[in-house]
């Protein structure tokens, strides 16, 4: 009996017609996935150690995981499945849930040992999640789902395409006005934002961009022909927001200076080596242009006082 993380164990009744047990599998002891295992009962939904009899089987998960996981947090390179696969068939990278749970997880400031207490299961699963090709069970999903204050169809991607902003809004909501420091921090570090800006016709233009923030000015690339270089040497407004439709509430931040071309070579060096990714619309980008804000401010929305 070999198993992977996620599988379920099934344990049939001796006795004919008599009830069966099963379980996820959410530890490993041993490198080839041989007994003993971790077990949560989907009965009980507690975990045990098990050492399966004559009258257990498997059920594997959707996919090809790899055998060799152990029981300890998982392995991050690449491994060779039981069955003698070479390494370039076996799967590699976190998968589209995965990625999803981990942005929640590090989006609420929460490490992998809470997250994986809060949803009942193991950390060293949780793990697995997050940085191979996994197909969780719905009982994982609405547990992860429930401690990262999100939703199942969130986790699998549904709702891409809609806007955010679509859930009920709060019984007794409160919106508050932030202090610049909050502002700030909310700001920092990279993301996606909004520049409004004028179009060669004279009419107003929204555009998002991939930004980042060096040394208190909001920074990003740009193609030379795009709309969103006409904000060179002119003053424009720059957004940035983030909605919970989970738990309806949400802010935003608002940054209005004066937008500059950025010309020093030493310094756009720095900045490429200093970004955390590319722009996600592709192309040539090469132009830097940075907005250093005279008025920062911003709104949060969350329940208020009864």
């Amino acid at each position: 009996m070999r198993a992977h993380l996620g599988d379920q164990l099934v344990i049939d009744s001796p006795a004919t017609g008599g009830a069966r047990r099963d379980g996820e599998i959410v530890g490993l002891h041993h490198d080839d996935g041989t007994p003993p295992y971790d077990v949560r009962w989907s009965d009980t939904d507690e975990v045990t150690l098990v050492f399966p009899g004559p009258d257990a089987h498997l059920r594997h998960l959707e996919h090809d995981a790899p055998e060799g996981v152990r029981g300890t947090a998982p392995q991050t390179h690449e491994v060779a499945s039981a069955a003698g696969a070479p390494r370039s068939s076996v799967p590699s990278g976190p998968g589209d849930i995965g990625r999803r749970v981990a942005v929640e997880r590090r989006r609420r400031g929460l490490s992998r040992e809470e997250t994986a207490g809060r949803a009942r299961m193991s950390p060293y699963y949780l793990a697995y999640l997050e940085e191979r090709p996994a197909d969780p069970t719905s009982a994982a999903l609405v547990r992860l789902a429930d401690a990262l204050g999100t939703t199942v169809a969130a986790l699998r991607g549904g709702g891409v395409d809609l806007p955010p902003g679509q859930g009920h809004a709060l019984l007794h909501p409160r919106l508050r006005d932030l202090s610049p420091e909050e502002c700030r921090t909310l700001l920092s570090t990279h993301g996606v934002g909004r520049i409004a800006v004028s179009a060669s016709d004279g009419h107003p233009v929204v555009v998002p961009v991939n930004y980042e923030v060096v040394d208190d000015a909001i920074v990003f690339r740009t193609a030379h022909d795009s709309v969103t270089a006409r904000a060179a040497e002119t003053e424009v407004a720059f957004e940035v927001d983030h909605v919970d439709d989970a738990l309806s509430r949400g802010w935003s931040v608002l940054a209005v200076g004066p937008a500059r071309v950025v010309t020093d070579p030493e310094a756009m060096t720095g900045l490429a080596r200093r970004a955390h990714t590319t722009p996600w619309a592709g192309g040539e980008r090469e132009m830097w242009v940075s907005i250093r804000p005279v008025s920062l401010t911003g709104r949060r929305i969350t329940p208020g006082d009864r």
